[in-house]
């Protein structure tokens, strides 16, 4: 069985991609960091790899905005070669920082093109990741849920806990018909959902969800669960084939069980729900 490579995209300002190195090697994979101007200078290193990984930081400082320059240097530079990466079957992740990076450079969410969906202008983008609603910089755990969904990093209806560290990871869309067709699709892999919820009334919060997003509103107007406020509670989008993901959690955060602050009281949890998503990639190629 050949080894799953795995590259790993940095740049200046890039701060996870030892954390997301230690992940993949655990889930089995190898896994390597190249910086961005390596791969700029020769693209064919790509042919090497069967998942490329943007992890989190402040690349390039989040100058203009988060992830807006590694976005602008990818559309200028890799677009192309990356969109080939993809169409060979192969897999793209991106956490936090590459999440943002991700939708400003157009891999994300990439959906099909309906009347009315796309926004005047013509450039394609029907959503973006923006400051959070309250603002402020949010450091916490969350509960996700995972949609039953195309995505091959989650399981179907599973529940993750994992930790956010972000100012600005507001999932915004353009109009209520592009988020339809995302939902339509299950392109939004994953949701902020309470803290506890079972599975089943998860699946049914997912089907009840709501434009502007999050139930149980604070005084402050965003939801106790929704840690910036995006639209229908999302905090990981998908492009329609699956094999490329967008979050906003950090899964390299959470690989082993100690990792999370209740863990002496969780002795049953044998490994961080972050490391399912890491091996399920791994599985992918098996």
């Amino acid at each position: 069985m050949s080894q799953t490579n795995v590259l790993i995209l940095r740049a200046a300002g890039t701060n996870c991609d030892l954390e997301t190195q230690h992940a993949w090697e655990l889930a089995g994979a190898r896994a390597e960091r190249v910086h961005l101007r390596r791969l700029i200078e020769q693209p064919r290193l790509l042919d090497e790899y069967q998942i490329v990984t943007l992890p989190g930081g402040f690349s390039y400082g989040d100058d203009i905005a988060a992830g807006r320059i590694f976005a602008a240097q990818l559309q200028r530079h890799l677009i192309e070669q990356l969109r080939a990466f993809i169409d060979a079957d192969k897999l793209v992740l991106g956490i936090c920082n590459g999440f943002q990076i991700l939708v400003r450079a157009g891999l994300l969410p990439n959906p099909q093109r309906v009347e009315g969906a796309e926004p005047e202008g013509g450039n394609g983008a029907v959503c973006t990741v923006t400051d959070n609603d309250p603002p402020g910089f949010q450091d916490r755990w969350v509960t996700l849920f995972a949609h039953d969904s195309p995505c091959v990093f989650t399981e179907p209806n599973r529940i993750y806990e994992m930790p956010i560290a972000h100012g600005e990871g507001r999932v915004v869309f353009s109009n209520g018909k592009s988020l339809e067709r995302i939902i339509e699709d299950g392109q939004n892999a994953l949701c902020y959902v309470p803290p506890g919820v079972p599975p089943d009334e998860a699946v049914t919060m997912a089907n009840e969800i709501t434009w502007l997003g999050g139930r149980d509103k604070s005084p402050t107007g965003a939801a106790s669960y929704n840690p910036n406020g995006s639209h229908a509670d999302i905090a990981g989008l998908c492009d329609p084939t699956g094999r490329v993901l967008g979050l906003m959690p950090h899964p390299e955060r959470f690989v082993t069980r100690t990792q999370h602050p209740s863990w002496t009281s969780q002795p049953k949890r044998e490994a961080g729900d972050g490391l399912a998503m890491f091996q399920q990639a791994v599985k992918y190629f098996q």
